[in-house]
């Protein structure tokens, strides 16, 4: 899952979408996952590196990623993989 090339965000959470005119504010941790889809990580790297980083249960994170994810593609602000 990749984040769209047209997608601004910036460091504060600020995300904005021009061709909707729908502007988002994120938090921390959505930023920081952001910035690893922009990165082209994978779901799983993605996980791999939150546990690594901070203190957080794996079976959580997993399911509040997955949410995080399904929302991102609801609003469809991530390219469709081929």
């Amino acid at each position: 899952m990749k984040i769209k090339s047209n997608i601004a965000i910036s460091d504060n959470g600020f995300m904005f979408d021009p061709y909707s005119g729908d502007s988002y504010n994120l938090n921390a941790t959505a930023v920081a996952i952001i910035k690893l889809l922009k990165e082209e990580k994978t779901r799983d790297e993605i996980i791999e590196d939150f546990v690594r980083k901070y203190d957080v249960d794996t079976f959580t994170f997993e399911q509040n990623l997955d949410d995080f994810l399904a929302m991102l593609n609801h609003y469809d602000l991530v390219e469709q993989s081929s």
